[in-house]
C-alpha cells in the first residue's frame, strides 16, 4: 500500500501547483513577453546582464589557501552545464528505463513552467520513484562520473583545489553526487537532498523538510563560524547564500571553461552505462527518433557480417555508414612463417567485436578465444570462438591446440575499457607462440557504448552497431622480432610488457598495471567472473 499513497499525494500535489501556481505564472510570463514586444527599448534593457554585488571567481586569489574552507554548489557552480536535466535523465535512462526516460524527456517541455523547486521535485519523482537503492548508487558510482569530469568549470575547481576544508551544499539529490564529489574532488562532506525510501525502494519523495535551502543549511553546519570562500552563481538564491561567507566570488557563463583530460584530479580510466553523450532534452530527443531506424540499421550491419563474403561484407558495412580504417594488412605481417602453428594476434581490448573486425580486415577467417561470452553473441558470431577457463594450464592447452590448427586472436586485458588506457596484459599469449602480431584496435560512438560492466552483454553488438556512424581502427603491426620473444631468451611477463608498450605507443595510450578485477570491483562490485550456474 505504501506506493499507490505516494502516488496519489504526488499527483495532488503536482495538480496543486500546477492549477494554483504554475498557469498564473505562465500567463504573467506570456504577458510580460508580450509587453516586451510591443516597448522594444525595454526588452532589450531586460536582457541586459545585471551587475553582480560580488567579484567574479577569476578575480579569487589562489595563494596560501590551504587552510581555508570553502563552499559551493555543484549545480550551475562546479558544474558547467546550465540545467541538473542530463543527469537526472542518465539515472532515468541507466538506473531505470528507457520508458522512464521517455517519460522524463515528454515532461521536459512543461518544466519551465514550475518554479526552480517544483522543477527539481518533478524531475525527482519521475526519475527516483521504485527504483532500488543499489541501482542508485551502481549509476552513482560507475556512470555520473564520466559526465562529471567532462563538464567542470575549470576556474571553479582551481578554487575548490587550492582551498583545504571543502563542504558541497546543493538542493540536487545528495545520493547523485556524493560519490563522485568525495572520490574524484576530495570534499570533506556533502550536505544535499535527503530522498523517502521504502525498505531498498525510493519513492520518489524528498524527506524531511524537504528540498535543502543552502543558506539554511550553511548556518546550521558552521554555526557561528564563517566559512573563508564561498563559491556561487548569478541567482538570488545563491547570492544569499555566499553573502555568509568571509569572501564570495560568482561563477559566471564569461567565467566558464573546460578542464582538459590532463587537468583531471584523478584519471577517469572505468566507467559503465550506455549513453555516449550527455542526454540535453534536444540530444535525447534526437536519440529517440533515431532509435527505430537505428535497430533495423544494426540488425543489417550484424545480417551483412554474418551472411556476407568479406569484401561485400566490408563493402555494404562502409555503405551503412561504418567508419572503418586499416592499416599495415599486408602478407609480410600475417603470413605464417611455419606451417605447423598459426600467426597469433594480440589485440588491443575495445568491444567484443575486436577479432570480427580483424577477420574482416584480413580477409580471412580466425578463431577468438575469450573468457566471457554471452550465448546469443556466442551464436550469431561469424568467426569461431573459444571459451577461457582461467585454469592458466588448461587454457595453455586449448591455445596450444588452435594455434595448431590456424591462426589465433587473443585480447591479453582480459576485458575492455573506453578510455585511452591498456590494462596489463596477461603474458599467458607469449608462452605459445613466437610469431606474434600485435594490433592495435580503437573504437569510437557517438550515441551508444557497445560495452557494459553491470548490463546485458548479450546486447552489446547490437548497441554499437546501433551508433549512426561507429568508427573501428585497425592497425596491424609488424611481427615481433623473435630476439624479443621467449624463443629469443625473454621471459613472458617482458614480452608482454613490451608488446603492450607497442600497443600503446601506436594509438597514444597510457600503460597501466590495472586489471579485470579491478574494473569490475569499481563498475558492478565483483570480480567480473561468470559462474557456470549463471547466465553470462
Amino acid at each position: 500500500m505504501v506506493f499507490p499513497m505516494v502516488l496519489l499525494k504526488q499527483a495532488d500535489w503536482v495538480l496543486y501547483q500546477l492549477l494554483a501556481n504554475s498557469c498564473f505564472r505562465a500567463a504573467r510570463k506570456m504577458r510580460s513577453y508580450g509587453f516586451l514586444l510591443r516597448n522594444q527599448s525595454l526588452k532589450s534593457s531586460s536582457l541586459q546582464p545585471q551587475p553582480s554585488p560580488f567579484p567574479s571567481v577569476n578575480k579569487c586569489d589562489l595563494q596560501n589557501r590551504g587552510s581555508d574552507s570553502l563552499v559551493c554548489d555543484i549545480d550551475g557552480v562546479l558544474l558547467r552545464s546550465e540545467s541538473f536535466f542530463p543527469y537526472f535523465m542518465l539515472v532515468a535512462f541507466e538506473g531505470g528505463s528507457i520508458f522512464r526516460a521517455f517519460l522524463l524527456l515528454l515532461l521536459s517541455p512543461f518544466l519551465w513552467l514550475f518554479k526552480y523547486e517544483v522543477q527539481l521535485r518533478v524531475m525527482i519523482f519521475v526519475t527516483f520513484c521504485g527504483l532500488r537503492r543499489k541501482d542508485i548508487e551502481s549509476v552513482g558510482r560507475a556512470v555520473l562520473p564520466k559526465f562529471y569530469l567532462e563538464n567542470i568549470n575549470l576556474h571553479a575547481y582551481e578554487v575548490l583545489a587550492s582551498s583545504g576544508s571543502r563542504v558541497i551544499f546543493t538542493s540536487i539529490p545528495r545520493v547523485m553526487v556524493e560519490g563522485f564529489l568525495k572520490e574524484y574532488l576530495n570534499v570533506v562532506s556533502v550536505v544535499g537532498t535527503e530522498l523517502h525510501t521504502a525498505g531498498n525502494f525510493y519513492t520518489g519523495l524528498v524527506s524531511g523538510p524537504g528540498l535543502l535551502v543552502k543558506h539554511r543549511a550553511l548556518k546550521e553546519y558552521f554555526g557561528d563560524k564563517k566559512p573563508n570562500i564561498g563559491l556561487g552563481n548569478s541567482s538570488l538564491r545563491d547570492h544569499l547564500f555566499i553573502s555568509i561567507c568571509k569572501e564570495a566570488y560568482v561563477v559566471s557563463s564569461l567565467s566558464s571553461s573546460i578542464m582538459p583530460r590532463d587537468k583531471y584530479p584523478k584519471p577517469l580510466i572505468f566507467h559503465d552505462g550506455r549513453l555516449a553523450f550527455l542526454p540535453t532534452p534536444a540530444a535525447t530527443m534526437c536519440m529517440f527518433m533515431w532509435l527505430p531506424l537505428g535497430i533495423i540499421v544494426a540488425i543489417f550491419r550484424i545480417s551483412v557480417g554474418i551472411l556476407l563474403p568479406y569484401k561485400l561484407a566490408v563493402l555494404l558495412g562502409v555503405w551503412s555508414g561504418i567508419d572503418l580504417h586499416i592499416k599495415g594488412c599486408t602478407n609480410k605481417n600475417t603470413t605464417p612463417a611455419s606451417k605447423s602453428k598459426g600467426v597469433l594476434y594480440v589485440c588491443t581490448h575495445r568491444t567484443l567485436l575486436d577479432p570480427v573486425f580483424l577477420s574482416t580486415s584480413l580477409g580471412k577467417p580466425l578463431t577468438a578465444v575469450t573468457y566471457s561470452l554471452s550465448k546469443i553473441s556466442e551464436l550469431i558470431a561469424p568467426i569461431k570462438t573459444v571459451r577461457l577457463t582461467r585454469d592458466r594450464k588448461r587454457d595453455g592447452e586449448t591455445m596450444e591446440r588452435l594455434l595448431s590448427q590456424g591462426d589465433l586472436v587473443v585480447c591479453p586485458e582480459g576485458t575492455t575499457c573506453r578510455e585511452p588506457y591498456l590494462l596489463r596484459f596477461s603474458s599467458l599469449f607469449a608462452e605459445l607462440a613466437d610469431e606474434i602480431v600485435p594490433v592495435a584496435m580503437n573504437t569510437h560512438v557517438s550515441m551508444f557504448y557497445g560495452t557494459t560492466a553491470s548490463g546485458l552483454k548479450c546486447l552489446d553488438p547490437f548497441f554499437f552497431f546501433m551508433n549512426p556512424r561507429p568508427s573501428y581502427h585497425v592497425h596491424v603491426l609488424g611481427k615481433v622480432p623473435k630476439e624479443l620473444t621467449c624463443a629469443g631468451g625473454r621471459s613472458s611477463i617482458e614480452v608482454a610488457n613490451y608488446i603492450q608498450r607497442q600497443l600503446a605507443d601506436a594509438l597514444g595510450f597510457e600503460c597501466t598495471t590495472l586489471t579485470r578485477k579491478d574494473k569490475y570491483m569499481m563498475l558492478a562490485g565483483n570480480e567480473g567472473v561468470a559462474h557456470e550456474n549463471k547466465k553470462s
